[in-house]
């Protein structure tokens, strides 16, 4: 028998005017329905605009009232005092999660209850990490052998290690450097023991100073001393080089300790604190999410509850006329 007999025939376009007829049907539907939502929009046109208007009001309100300011500073934890800065910080995130403003007045904050939350990050900085420090790049190198180097520069423990972190707090309310942002920085700063270990840091370094200076002296002496003699011998110039290959390593180890004297220098620029800030932006207004907004926002969620709670009430009465 043929697959395109009269029979099969008949049966394609039955099954065709079924489906034209079903897809008809949900058109119609849907335009009832839509026709339903407009004449519901009607009936309660006031109520909705009810609605609409108090919830730019009070969203106007809100926005005036509820504001979130976020303050935002660069700080280099100095002598190995990462870890100490890092549990300082959850300390102070606790304090302000037990509303303790006894605590957070008596580190010198003003207005604490303004104050919502504080964080610290490590600004990870893979360079700095490793730049002239022969034992990092190692290390970082030994670590990637055995995993992915990304996870390995973004682990905890490897970015506590890195030089500058992110310390982060918000307010309800606009703050200044003397209320929030020194009292935060005297609170870490306050450790007899990491002040020992400055003390004696910056005296090492003032040592070492005066001990590249002193051999720099006698590199300088060493090289006029060749000088002279170069001068005081016209004619054996290439002799005299030629038995003097120790002469580059001379100026090579006077460059090393130039060099060395200049990042001792800006060591005790860096070290004059022990968590020394680099940079502070406060006041920079939250426009994440609703901050801001809710004006535009509770109008539609004020509509939308209504729409929800009239449909409940639609189902409920259907299912408990079914039910009876």
């Amino acid at each position: 028998m043929s697959s395109n007999s009269p029979q099969n025939i008949d049966n394609q376009e039955l099954d065709l005017g079924q489906l034209g007829q079903k897809i008809n049907g949900m058109y119609e539907g849907f335009l009832s329905r839509i026709f339903r939502f407009i004449l519901f929009l009607k009936r309660n046109i006031i109520i909705i605009s009810v609605l609409f208007i108090s919830g730019i009001a009070i969203g106007f309100l809100l926005d005036k009232k509820v504001r979130t300011y976020n303050h935002q500073m660069i700080i280099m934890p100095n002598f190995g005092s990462t870890d100490y800065v890092y549990a300082q910080i959850n300390l102070l995130q606790s304090k302000i999660n037990e509303n303790d403003t006894i605590f957070l007045n008596k580190i010198g904050i003003k207005e604490s209850k303004r104050l919502s939350k504080i964080k610290i990050e490590p600004i990870i900085d893979v360079y700095r990490f490793v730049d002239n420090k022969t034992e990092n790049f190692d290390l970082l190198k030994l670590m990637a052998e055995d995993g992915n180097i990304d996870k390995i520069i973004e682990n905890k423990v490897t970015s506590k290690n890195y030089p500058y972190h992110t310390l982060s707090f918000s307010t309800s309310k606009l703050t200044s450097n003397d209320k929030t942002v020194e009292p935060i920085l005297s609170f870490l700063n306050d450790s007899d023991y990491f002040k020992e270990i400055q003390k004696e840091y910056m005296n090492n370094i003032q040592l070492k100073m005066k001990e590249n200076d002193s051999i720099i002296t006698q590199i300088n002496g060493v090289l006029n001393q060749f000088k002279n003699k170069m001068s005081s011998n016209q004619g054996d110039k290439l002799v005299y080089f030629n038995e003097n290959t120790q002469l580059n390593d001379i100026i090579k180890t006077k460059d090393l300790l130039v060099r060395e004297q200049g990042s001792l220098r800006i060591d005790l620029v860096n070290l004059t604190k022990i968590v020394r800030d680099i940079s502070v932006i406060t006041n920079e207004k939250d426009t994440k999410g609703t901050s801001g907004r809710l004006k535009l926002v509770l109008p539609f969620l004020l509509v939308f509850l209504f729409l929800v709670i009239h449909a409940w009430i639609r189902f409920y009465k259907a299912q408990s006329i079914k039910n009876n």
